[in-house]
């Protein structure tokens, strides 16, 4: 009797379990002291359920994590969870038996119930190619090969939520499934195999992998990596990834990585550089703040990251234009998201922003999800060149090609500055311009709007703000002059620059990017 009970404690620790909709991993069972009866030791996997760290006055019967991961639960309240099979019919076959003419979720999708029969034919259980069991309280795989004759074609497999205890029961349900592809695991605690290639079988069609929220640490990843050679989208958001180690002869075909909300030390970043097919890499909410490839100079290509064409760095710490200047080394770079980062405040105008990382970025097509059109790029790099023009001639720039040689420090702020002088040709003298700190002198403007081909208009002199952009201006001319706004053309005029016009081409810049001053006037025509 007492081997039999003490089998029986040994059968349930490590599994898990769900209590009043919290699920936990069962760390201990047994007595109590100085209660009466059997106990089970739960460590939850959200630690702000449980109360103490395993110890009950004084004496140490489990340890967790966090010092309130843990509690004592009677056997009565845990729920063990179900087989793959029993969870399959309750999810897909008992809502197929709901009335016919209802509306019902079958998995992700709601569908309308237009008579038994006919829904039957369209849903059969064992013709699914998609399952979709989260939160349906699966514990393991259920009577052998039951899963295999229940469901054969299944490509895509959600389990995240479940209470899976290990990988070895995890294989135990994939292997089963020969046409398995993706797999999405998330939210579960799989206890690890002391040799993961054993189960590789079970895994060997595998091409997406979702283990977000599941506790795991990068050593732990590459750990288990032996299972799923042919992975090559794995999404790890939200684990307890913190440093980063090279991933040696395994993950070698991945094409998608997701390490996002993990607060990664960004110096290991460049250990996984080397991966060879890595497209997208998601970054964002990582602490990411810098980035250096030493072994390419300003202007040059870097050899890591060879693939990568779409990077996410969203709500991270990036201040410094440096960062955007070490982002063009990446040879493959289209797409980039580096949205709500401190760098983005250093411009008044969210839109000047964007322009100057389209201009720092030659490659770029897409940029927080907007493509860049031909027009906005060339736009923005031309913008680029009279924002920074005066600063590279006291660098030693200038507009005769023999003579143009900029320091060594200019450059390094702005690599691709002489291939936009290249392109375009050196700006005038005339358009450059400098942008002033802020001070109360200069939020005001007196300027007179006059129409040269409206004889018959008087010229209207306004007190302007200077940041207030073009397409705030020629709002105010709608109003004021009864002008059509969105076909107005602005140029300006000022007493330095006698007998020439600047014109005024982009609607989301504010008036002292154009170095409007004091006194000038604004030329306002019409098509």
């Amino acid at each position: 009797m007492m081997k039999m009970m003490m089998d029986e404690e040994e059968e349930h620790v490590g599994m898990r379990v769900t209590c009043d909709g919290h699920r936990g991993t069962v760390r201990y069972m047994g007595p109590v002291p100085p209660t009466t009866g059997v106990w089970l030791g739960v460590e939850w996997d959200h630690p702000e359920r449980g109360k103490h760290d395993g110890s009950h006055e004084g004496v140490r019967f489990f340890t967790c994590r966090h010092r309130t991961g843990g509690s004592f639960v009677r056997p009565a309240k845990a729920r063990f969870g179900v087989d793959y099979v029993t969870a399959l019919k309750r999810r897909y076959e008992e809502e197929l038996e709901e009335p016919a003419g209802e509306d019902m979720k079958i998995s992700s999708k709601t569908v309308l119930m237009v008579g038994f029969e006919r829904v039957r034919l369209k849903q059969r259980v064992d013709q699914l190619t998609e399952v979709s069991l989260r939160r349906c309280e699966v514990s393991g795989p259920g009577p052998q090969n039951q899963i295999r004759n229940t469901t054969p074609d299944v490509e895509s497999l959600d389990l995240s939520g479940n209470l899976l205890s290990s990988w070895e029961v995890l294989a135990a349900i994939t292997g089963q499934l020969e046409s398995l592809r993706e797999l999405q695991i998330s939210h579960n605690r799989l206890s690890f195999s002391s040799d993961p290639s054993l189960l590789s079988p079970a895994f060997s069609c595998l091409r997406l992998l979702s283990l977000n929220s599941c506790a795991l640490t990068w050593t732990q990843v590459l750990q288990c990596a032996p299972m799923w050679q042919q992975v090559e989208e794995l999404y790890l958001s939200d684990n307890d990834i913190t440093e980063l180690t090279r991933p040696d002869h395994v993950l070698q075909n991945l094409r998608v990585l997701d390490l996002s909300n993990n607060q990664i030390l960004q110096e290991t970043l460049l250990h996984i550089s080397h991966l060879p097919w890595l497209e997208k890499l998601n970054l964002s909410s990582t602490g990411f703040s810098a980035v250096e490839f030493s072994d390419a100079s300003a202007g040059d290509e870097t050899t890591a990251f060879p693939a990568l064409n779409t990077l996410l760095l969203d709500d991270n710490n990036i201040s410094e234009w440096c960062v955007v200047n070490e982002l063009e080394k990446l040879r493959s770079l289209l797409h980039l998201s580096c949205r709500r980062n401190p760098l983005l405040q250093k411009e008044k105008n969210p839109e000047t922003a964007r322009q100057i990382i389209i201009a720092r970025l030659g490659r770029l097509t897409l940029l927080d999800m907007r493509k860049v059109e031909c027009d906005e790029r060339r736009g923005a790099e031309l913008d680029y060149c009279k924002m920074f023009g005066s600063a590279w001639l006291r660098a030693g720039g200038h507009s005769e090609p023999e003579q143009n040689q900029p320091n060594t420090h200019f450059l390094t702020d702005h690599p691709r500055f002489l291939t936009l002088i290249h392109k375009y040709g050196a700006p005038d003298e005339g358009e450059l311009r400098e942008q002033k700190p802020f001070a109360l002198k200069h939020q005001l403007l007196t300027v007179t709007f006059l129409c040269p081909e409206d004889a018959g208009r008087k010229p209207i002199q306004k007190k302007l703000p200077e940041s207030m952009i073009v397409q705030k201006v020629k709002g105010l001319l709608h109003r004021q002059l009864k002008l059509p706004a969105v076909r107005l053309k602005l140029s300006y005029t000022c007493a330095k620059l006698a007998g020439r016009e600047i014109e005024i081409d982009n609607d989301l810049k504010p008036l002292q990017f154009y170095s409007v001053e004091d006194g000038d006037s604004i030329l306002v025509r019409w098509s």
